[in-house]
């Protein structure tokens, strides 16, 4: 009988310790270490997971390239963020919030490639297959190549892979799966490590396209090890508002495509549909003559979309003034705003903060640094920017606007979009062609994007203001 030892593991990161600890190392996070019984003869069994197709080296040079071609699905969204389709043989891992629609969205997509010739093979191991069917039946989903199984042994599952022989698998989800030769609850870390691994096994040798559905923890990770995310080949964040209906689908990772390409969707009654022009989306509601608010063109993988950002600046009424951001990193806003009170002057140190990014899109990139500061310091001095310039720039700490990359791409869409004005960085003005209809001004500090934008001086309220609060 093969011996029974104890190990703790990390529920975030997969460290293992013979003993408890109450911070992990590995990651750093505390109250995260938990205890499991691991057999000595499975210590080593992580072959399970690995592709073995040949017993000897073969020169590059003689491997043959594979001639099978990406699998498109209807909705191009989806596509645009696999990288142009789904590719055979491929392990793709989905996360998101609990209620957000990922097997909305894979259910979909599976039918979507049953009715394209394929066989699908739809794992439930939270949902029986009647209440399959009641899902199915509201998205109006009825292919006959599109075959659901309740099961959540890993075992069992790969028997009926080897019956069905489908082209594409679909797990939901992979906390619920489990090995029966592991003595572990299901969803903890040897598990989910030795079931992913099992299941890229199958993926690789067999050619089946592989989607596994993945929870995330409280701070929006994947739960379960950092190493689950280094065994598949694409991640992709199922994100939005459960009360709101746009979802955006985020590729993290993907070995086959970009990364940080986007696939905006609206989420209705009878399911997932793609949004063609999210700039539009994210623009619709917005109110024109309102200080504190200003639109830049981003940059998500391929695709430049519109966003507006809003910012509210106030008196603050405590010692230390509040600083608050949705959709942007808090810390660029803390920058930002050192930035604007160094180099341009504007007392921010007694004020609260508030920014947003409309439509619930997030942004990460650099570019975005001019249409914040300016949105700060419209809503500082309460004067509204025209309602068609459209801001683009990077901002460094000593107040000058950095170039940006495809900037006549960026210029291209707000033109599209009806905007008569932008304002971008100087370094980014030459070498390149203006479209007609819009006017492009180049600006090398914020002082001077300020000026160009709301004007050099605050209005006769504002100042009234700032000399109460100083008084």
């Amino acid at each position: 009988m093969a011996k029974v030892k104890t190990v703790f593991f990390c529920q975030e990161c997969g460290y293992e310790s013979p003993k408890w600890m109450g911070k992990c190392p590995g990651c750093q996070q505390w109250n995260t270490m938990v205890e499991e019984k691991v057999h000595k003869t499975d210590r080593h069994a992580g072959h399970t997971g690995g592709v073995r197709t040949s017993n000897k080296p073969i020169s590059i040079s003689k491997i043959e390239r594979s001639s099978e071609k990406r699998v498109q699905t209807r909705m191009a969204e989806f596509n645009r963020v696999l990288g142009g389709g789904v590719v055979p043989g491929s392990l793709i891992l989905v996360g998101g919030d609990p209620g957000i629609g990922k097997s909305t969205i894979l259910l979909q997509t599976s039918d979507q490639l049953a009715d394209g010739d394929f066989s699908v093979l739809y794992v439930s191991g939270e949902e029986s297959v009647k209440q399959t069917k009641m899902r199915a039946e509201r998205l109006g989903i009825q292919s006959d190549k599109l075959y659901v199984l309740a099961e959540t042994d890993i075992h069992e599952i790969e028997n009926r892979i080897e019956e069905l022989d489908p082209d594409f698998l679909v797990i939901d989800s992979i906390q619920t799966i489990y090995n029966r030769d592991i003595a572990s609850a299901p969803g903890s870390v040897s598990q989910v490590r030795e079931c992913t691994g099992q299941l890229m096994r199958i993926a690789k040798t067999k050619g089946v396209a592989t989607f596994v559905i993945g929870h995330v923890t409280k701070d929006g990770a994947i739960a379960g090890p950092r190493m689950l995310e280094h065994m598949v080949d694409a991640v992709l964040y199922f994100e939005g508002e459960r009360h709101h209906t746009y979802r955006i689908l985020r590729a993290v990772k993907n070995r086959f495509g970009s990364t940080n390409e986007i696939g905006v969707f609206e989420m209705k009654e009878t399911g997932l549909t793609e949004v063609v022009n999210p700039s539009e989306i994210f623009l619709q509601e917005r109110t024109e003559g309102t200080a504190g608010s200003s639109v830049v063109a981003s940059l998500e993988g391929t695709r430049t979309v519109l966003v507006e950002i809003q910012a509210l600046v106030t008196p603050s009424s405590f010692g230390n003034p509040r600083r608050m951001a949705t959709g942007i990193d808090h810390n660029r806003i803390s920058l930002l705003m050192a930035v604007l009170e160094k180099r341009v002057g504007l007392l921010l140190q007694n004020h609260d903060a508030y920014v947003n990014v409309a439509g619930g899109v997030r942004l990460d990139e650099p570019a975005v640094d001019l249409a914040v500061a300016l949105s700060i310091a419209s809503s500082f001095r309460d004067q509204a920017s025209l309602p068609t310039d459209v801001v683009i720039g990077e901002v460094g700490l000593t107040g000058e606007v950095r170039r940006v990359s495809r900037i006549e791409q960026r210029v291209i869409e707000a033109q599209k979009m009806g905007f008569t004005r932008a304002i971008i960085p100087s370094q980014n003005v030459g070498g390149w062609t203006f479209p007609d209809g819009i006017q492009v001004i180049g600006v090398s500090t914020v002082k001077e994007a300020m000026e160009t934008v709301l004007g050099g001086h605050p209005s006769e309220s504002t100042k009234a203001r700032h000399h109460q609060s100083n008084t």
